[in-house]
C-alpha cells in the first residue's frame, strides 16, 4: 500500500509541482516599427523614414471584463523597431499596441488608422515561433515634403500597371 501511495505521488504530484514552480521560458515577443510619413499619404512610401525613440505602449485586456491585465511602454530602437516581451500566462488575450509620442517635433501627428495595431497571443495558429508581428505604426510630418508629388505619381503609375497586368 505504501508503495502505491509513493508511486502516485511521484507520477501525479511531483510533475504538477515542477510545472507550477518553473519560470516562464517561452514569452511572446511582439515586434513592430514606427515610421514618419513625410507625404501625409497614410501609408509607407519610398520617402518614409523610421523613428528612433518613439514611445509605444502595449496593453492587454481581459476578454470577459475588458480590464487591463498587462501594460508595458517601450521606446523604438535606432531603425524604428521595437520589441515587447509578454508573459506566456497571457496566452489567449488580445493586445493592442498604440503610439504614445514621437521625439520628432515636425513629425508627431499620429496617422489615423495607423496609430494602433492589434495582436492575438496564441500558440495554436500555425506559427512555430513566439514572435508576433504587428502592422507598422506611423506619424505624419506637419508639412508635405517637396519630393512627395513625384513619389505618389510613381506609386499611382505602378498601381495602374499592376492592375492592367492582372487582366
Amino acid at each position: 500500500m505504501v508503495f502505491r501511495i509513493a508511486f502516485l505521488v511521484v507520477v501525479c504530484v511531483l510533475p504538477a509541482m515542477v510545472a507550477a514552480i518553473r519560470p516562464n521560458k517561452n514569452p511572446f515577443c511582439v515586434k513592430g516599427r514606427v515610421y514618419c510619413d513625410p507625404c501625409r499619404a497614410g501609408f509607407e512610401t519610398n520617402a518614409t523614414t523610421y523613428i528612433a525613440g518613439a514611445e509605444v505602449i502595449l496593453q492587454c485586456r481581459d476578454t470577459a471584463t475588458n480590464d487591463i491585465v498587462y501594460s508595458k511602454q517601450v521606446k523604438s530602437g535606432s531603425s524604428g523597431e521595437f520589441k515587447i516581451f509578454v508573459d506566456e500566462k497571457l496566452e489567449g488575450q488580445i493586445c493592442e499596441a498604440r503610439l504614445v509620442s514621437s521625439p520628432l517635433y515636425d513629425c508627431n501627428e499620429a496617422t489615423p488608422g495607423r496609430d494602433h495595431s492589434r495582436v492575438l497571443l496564441n500558440r495554436f495558429n500555425g506559427l512555430a515561433t513566439s514572435d508576433r508581428f504587428i502592422n507598422n505604426m506611423g506619424f505624419m510630418k506637419k508639412d508635405v515634403a517637396s519630393s512627395c508629388a513625384e513619389i505618389l505619381k510613381l506609386n499611382q503609375k505602378l498601381d495602374r500597371e499592376n492592375l492592367i497586368s492582372k487582366f
